[in-house]
C-alpha cells in the first residue's frame, strides 16, 4: 500500500531512552559509504549479498539483519526469540507507540529506531534482510506487502490478514517475491502434532468424521458498542499511523462507567482494559478478528494438517451479543468440508467464550475437558489432543513409525528457510488456508446465516451481504 510520507524521515528516526527522552538516530549507511568512497570504488565490483546466497537467500556465514515492526505487545517476546536464533541480529525496530515499545528498545539498545515502517524500509532497504510484523491484524497486509515488494523475508503474527481478499493478494505477492515466509500459528511440525498426524493416518481410530476445537478466549472485551467522545492523543503515539488503512475514528483512552465492556472486566476482576490500544484491538472488526481469528489459527494449524483440510464448502454460526462493530461474547461456528485424499466429509466445530463441545462418551469418569483443546471423533474412537481416549485404549495402541520430520519451531524454521532450507511449516501458502477458514467463520458470525462458499470464485453463492465482508474498504490514501 502507498501513502505520502514526505515528512516521515524528520519525525520518525528516533529512539526512546531509559529516562523517557527521545533521541534522534544517526549512523553511516552502506549508501553513505558508497557515495563517499566514489572514485575509489570505480574499479571494484560490488557483489550484492543476495547473490552470494542464491536468489533471496542469505549465506550461512552472514548474519541475517532483522527489522521488527510492531514490537510493543506480543512482538516484544517474539522479536526477542528471533534475536536468539544463531546468526541473526535485530538491527532495526519500528513502533507507533514510544512508551509501549520502550521495553523492546531497551532490550536492543543498538537497534536503530523508527516510528513509520515505510520510512524505515525506504531508508534501510540495502541493510534489511528480513522483516517481522507484530502489529494489529488490520495492518498485517500493508506492512507485509511493503516488505515483500522490497524482496525481504517476512514473518507475520497470526492471522495473516484481516480479510479474505487481502489473504489471497498477499499470498500471490509472496510467491512473486520468492522469499522465506512464516506465520506465528502454533507449530505444526512439533513432535506432538507429527505424532497426531501419524496416528490418524495410521487409522488409529478409523475415519474421522467430526473435529471439535475450543478456546477460553476472549480475554479482552468483545460484544460492546463504540464509546462516545474522544481523548487527547498522547504525544508518544501516532494515532493516524496506528489506524493505517482502517476508517478513522477518535482516540478514546478509557471506558466510561456503565459501559458493558467495563462490566465484563469488573466481573472477572481483571485490570481495566484500554478501548483500542494497547492490546484490545482484537474485539473490533475494523482492527482485529476476535477470538476465532486470534486462537483459531493456532488450533487449526494442527487440525488442518492432520485431516488434510483445505477450504470449507459451507459455514454456519450462532453467537451472543453480535453487534456491527465488535466480535461476540461467545460463538459456535460449524464448517463442512468435502471428502479429500481418501478421507470422508468432515464437520469441524469451533467454540469460544467459555463454550465447549459435548462431553465425549469415551472420556473417563472424573476427567474434564481442558479449558482449550482439540478433539477428533471417528468411527472407532476418539482422540483428545494427541492421545486416544480413554487412556487405557491409548496405552494398548502401538504408535506407528515416525515418518514426519520434527522441526525446530516457528523462529528456527523461518531462519532455516531464509538460509535456503525447506519452507517453514506455516509459510504464507499454508497459513492462507487456515486464515481463510477463521475469516469465513467470522463472516458467518456477522451474517447470521448459513453460507455456501465457492473458494475458486472467492464468493458466497447464497448471500450478497456476506460478500461485502470479503474485500476490505480502505480509507483515502491507502490502496493495494
Amino acid at each position: 500500500m502507498k501513502r505520502d510520507n514526505s515528512n516521515a524521515k524528520e519525525q520518525n528516526e528516533q529512539r526512546v531512552c531509559k529516562d523517557g527522552t527521545v533521541e534522534r538516530s544517526g549512523g553511516f549507511s552502506r549508501r553513505d559509504f558508497i557515495r563517499a568512497a566514489g572514485p575509489a570504488l570505480a574499479g571494484m565490483t560490488i557483489v550484492p549479498r543476495h547473490v552470494l546466497g542464491g536468489v533471496g537467500r542469505i549465506p550461512p556465514s552472514e548474519t541475517i539483519q532483522v527489522a521488527g515492526i510492531g514490537i510493543g505487545g506480543v512482538g516484544h517476546g517474539q522479536i526477542t526469540s528471533i534475536g536468539e536464533q544463531a546468526g541473526t541480529r535485530i538491527a532495526f525496530l519500528c513502533d507507533v507507540d514510544d512508551v509501549y515499545a520502550k521495553k523492546t528498545y531497551d532490550r536492543f539498545p543498538k537497534a536503530k529506531v523508527y516510528r513509520d515502517y515505510r520510512e524505515m524500509l525506504d531508508a534501510e532497504d540495502d541493510k534489511i534482510d528480513a522483516v517481522y510484523c507484530g502489529t494489529p491484524d488490520h495492518t498485517h497486509t500493508v506492512i507485509s506487502l511493503a516488505a515483500l515488494r522490497k524482496g525481504k523475508h517476512v514473518l507475520c503474527v497470526k492471522p495473516l490478514t484481516r480479510t479474505i481478499h487481502e489473504n489471497r493478494f498477499l499470498v500471490r505477492a509472496a510467491k512473486e517475491a520468492g522469499v522465506a515466509t512464516q506465520v506465528t500459528a502454533s507449530s505444526n511440525t512439533s513432535d506432538g502434532v507429527c505424532r497426531l498426524c501419524e496416528m490418524i493416518w495410521d487409522g488409529a481410530i478409523g475415519d474421522v468424521r467430526e473435529a471439535h476445537v475450543w478456546s477460553n478466549r476472549p480475554l479482552w472485551p468483545q460484544g460492546m458498542l463504540r464509546p462516545p467522545g474522544r481523548d487527547p492523543v498522547p504525544k508518544t503515539l501516532d494515532w493516524d499511523l496506528w489506524i493505517g488503512p482502517a476508517q478513522m475514528r477518535p482516540f478514546v483512552a478509557e471506558w466510561q462507567d456503565g459501559d458493558m465492556a467495563l462490566k465484563q472486566v469488573k466481573a472477572s476482576s481483571k485490570p481495566l482494559p484500554a478501548v483500542y490500544h494497547p492490546w484490545n484491538f482484537r474485539g473490533w472488526w475494523d482492527f482485529g478478528t476476535g477470538a476465532l481469528g486470534d486462537m483459531g489459527c493456532h488450533h487449526f494449524n494442527h487440525v488442518f494438517k492432520a485431516l488434510k483440510l483445505r477450504y470449507p464448502t459451507s459455514i454456519s454460526a450462532s453467537a451472543s451479543m453480535v453487534f456491527e462493530e465488535t466480535a461476540p461474547l461467545a460463538s459456535i461456528v460449524t464448517f463442512e468440508f468435502p471428502a479429500r485424499e481418501g478421507m470422508p466429509p468432515l464437520r469441524l466445530v469451533w467454540y469460544d467464550g467459555g463454550l465447549k463441545p459435548p462431553r465425549p462418551r469415551q472420556l473417563e469418569a472424573g476427567r474434564e475437558l481442558p479449558a482449550s483443546g482439540e478433539m477428533y471423533i471417528a468411527d472407532n474412537g476418539a482422540i483428545l489432543g494427541n492421545r486416544i481416549i480413554p487412556e487405557s485404549k491409548m496405552n494398548a495402541y502401538k504408535l506407528p513409525p515416525k515418518t514426519l520430520n520434527r522441526r525446530s519451531g516457528t523462529w528456527g524454521e523461518w531462519v532455516e528457510a531464509i538460509r535456503g532450507g525447506e519452507p517453514a511449516g506455516c509459510n504464507f501458502d499454508w497459513a492462507a488456508v487456515i486464515t481463510e477458514a477463521v475469516l469465513l467463520g467470522n463472516i458467518a458470525i456477522r451474517a447470521g446465516k448459513d453460507l455456501q462458499w465457492d473458494a475458486e470464485k472467492m464468493k458466497f453463492a447464497n448471500n450478497d451481504k456476506a460478500n461485502e465482508y470479503v474485500t476490505p474498504s480502505y480509507r483515502s490514501g491507502w490502496t493495494l
